[in-house]
This record gives structure tokens, C-alpha cells and sequence, in this order.
């Protein structure tokens, strides 16, 4: 099977105007109160998180590993009349970038837990090196605590409509023997009530817990560190009900 982020016009068959302004409003729910006026996304993607910034007036750069993610991206960005620099590039190696720093370095897309732990701790250091003195790293993933509490097998989605026709999109998790995870994506599209159509796409993680990602932060010397939900405007849960979280670390 191969990778949902080959497929762009798949993975982003629920992305619509209701999507993007939520984004739009957890960016300015996040940024009210602090100075930021640049960003860098090193997991931008297709750019379905990050780009509702452009109309806060920011400015945008994103790096990413898969090309037709981020030729995907750059026509979002072009359809909306905005501009942005894209690189492809590992997020363990942001050198595509030289010297520069911006205000907020982000890691968007639950992306971080497509490498092992270890690379986790490399990939903050990473980060740190392009953030302004006083800037933030932002960090969205999933609750790994909470899955690996759980262990649920099944992670359903409200189905959609595409032009008409019916997406139904079923996650079926395996839990593996080293502690990784396998992730097998299946979508169908109904038509008249018939499925005319069957997609299967399998992505592999290494579940990240929150401490690790706090003590690393601390580690690097951020102390100003904020835990939200996603969206970051939701109404507060614990912890360990909350499926997706947000961090927000300001450099001293």
C-alpha cells in the first residue's frame, strides 16, 4: 500500500471553507497578544494547517518531504493570490534554510511521529536553531498518551460529500511488536448508494509521548510553555480526554 501524501487530491478531499476559517481561528485565538509576523512550517504539506496565516498578514516559508504535497501547497497559495517559499526537505535537516530565523518555527500535522523518538529530540534542536530570540516552536500532534492508554482499534470520521458523491474515511490501527504503529487509511465513495470506489493508503508512526516533547523544549531552554487543544480556541479538557493538542514554547 502506499503513502495518503502521494495522493494530494485524496488527502485533501475534506478540506473546505468551514475547515480552513477554523484554522484561520485557532492561528488567531494562538497568536492574540504576541508579536509575530513570520513563520516556518518544517511539515507544511499541502499547507491545509498553515496557510490561513497569510491572511493574518504574516509571511509564510514551508519545508516538506513529499513534492507533490508542496506542489499542492503552492497552487492553494497562488489560487488565494498570495506567494510563500517552499523547499523540499527532511525535517532532521532544515540546513535548506542557512541562517535564517523566524518568529515561530512549527511542526504541523501530527508530522513529528513519523520518526523515531530519538529523531524527535533532533528535530527540536533543529527547530531552535531558526527561532528568533523571544520567538515560539508550535507543535500540533495527536494524544499518543491517550492512544496508547486506550487502545482503541478503530478511529472513524463523520462521512462527506465531494460533488455530489459520498467519502467515507476508516482508520484501522495496528499496534506492532517494537511499539510502532501502522495506520491503515481506507476510503470509499458512494454513488446511487453503490461503492464505485475503494482507496487504501498505509502510514507507519512511533508514538510520541508529551514528556518527551516538554522536557526536550525545557531542555533547550524554553520555559514559557503553553499546552492547548486543537483548535487551540476549543473549550479546555483534561489532558488525557483530548485527541489532538497543541504547544506553543516562547525562546528566551
Amino acid at each position: 500500500m502506499g503513502s495518503i501524501y502521494d495522493h494530494s487530491e485524496i488527502y485533501d478531499l475534506m478540506e473546505d471553507e468551514n475547515r480552513y476559517n477554523a484554522y484561520k481561528k485557532h492561528w488567531e485565538h494562538l497568536f492574540e497578544g504576541r508579536t509575530i509576523k513570520t513563520m516556518l512550517d518544517i511539515s507544511i504539506g499541502s499547507g491545509s494547517v498553515t496557510l490561513p496565516v497569510l491572511d493574518l498578514g504574516m509571511s509564510l516559508c514551508g519545508s516538506d518531504l513529499s513534492e507533490n504535497m508542496l506542489k499542492s501547497c503552492e497552487k492553494k497559495i497562488s489560487d488565494k493570490g498570495f506567494s510563500a517559499e517552499l523547499k523540499i526537505a527532511d525535517f532532521r535537516d532544515l540546513s535548506c534554510w542557512g541562517g535564517r530565523k523566524f518568529d515561530v518555527v512549527a511542526s504541523t500535522g501530527n508530522a513529528l511521529a513519523y520518526v523515531s523518538n530519538d529523531d524527535v529530540r533532533h528535530v527540536l534542536e533543529e527547530m531552535d536553531k531558526h527561532v528568533e530570540k523571544g520567538g515560539y516552536i508550535y507543535i500540533d500532534t495527536r494524544n499518543w498518551d491517550k492512544i496508547l492508554k486506550e487502545r482503541n482499534r478503530f478511529y472513524l470520521y463523520d462521512p462527506f460529500f465531494v460533488n455530489g458523491d459520498r467519502v467515507n474515511f476508516l482508520q484501522v490501527w495496528d499496534y506492532n511488536p517494537d511499539g510502532s504503529m501502522t495506520f491503515n487509511l481506507l476510503y470509499t465513495f458512494e454513488k446511487d448508494l453503490k461503492i464505485y470506489k475503494k482507496e487504501k493508503f498505509e502510514e507507519h508512526y512511533n508514538p510520541l509521548p508529551k514528556s518527551l516533547i516538554l522536557d526536550k523544549l525545557s531542555a533547550l531552554g524554553y520555559t514559557d510553555i503553553h499546552l492547548f487543544g486543537f483548535p487551540s480556541y476549543a473549550p479546555k479538557r483534561p489532558f488525557e480526554d483530548t485527541e489532538w493538542y497543541t504547544i506553543l514554547a516562547k525562546k528566551n
